[in-house]
């Protein structure tokens, strides 16, 4: 069974990511997070991005399913990074990724995000503490 560190650790060695964490879209709360030290995105930004991000899932969330639609991802773009959002396989969770655009690769990061959004549906909710 996949541990929270580790998954966030395999998204952060993804080539240009410069954060990774875990959020639960229903309260804005970040559960787990990792920086990669880049002062552009230090890692104080990352419980910001998750509380901020919570409220735009939670708002696309209301448009698909007034549409009859489901989401599975969400890719923003500013002047320097891709802000990557993946839904996880467990009921409110989602992984952030922010991504280097000159070093990142966006195909391979929501590849490598999908298949992580699989493995925290396989973490034990039951513990407040995940990692």
């Amino acid at each position: 069974m996949p541990k929270l560190e580790e998954i966030l650790l395999e998204a952060l060695a993804m080539e240009g990511a410069l954060g990774v964490a875990l959020g639960d879209w229903r309260s804005g709360a970040c559960l787990g997070l990792k920086s990669a030290g880049n002062p552009d995105f230090p890692e104080r930004d990352l419980p910001l991005a998750i509380a901020g991000n919570a409220e735009v899932v939670r708002a696309k969330l209301k448009v698909a399913e007034a549409l009859n639609e489901r989401i599975q991802e969400l890719v923003f773009t500013s002047q320097k990074r891709y802000h990557l959002i993946r839904l996880a396989n467990s009921p409110g969770l989602f992984i952030f990724l922010a991504l280097d655009q000159q070093k990142g690769n966006l195909a391979l990061a929501r590849i490598k995000l999908a298949q992580l959004a699989e493995q925290v549906g396989q973490l034990p909710l039951t513990n407040p503490r995940l990692i």
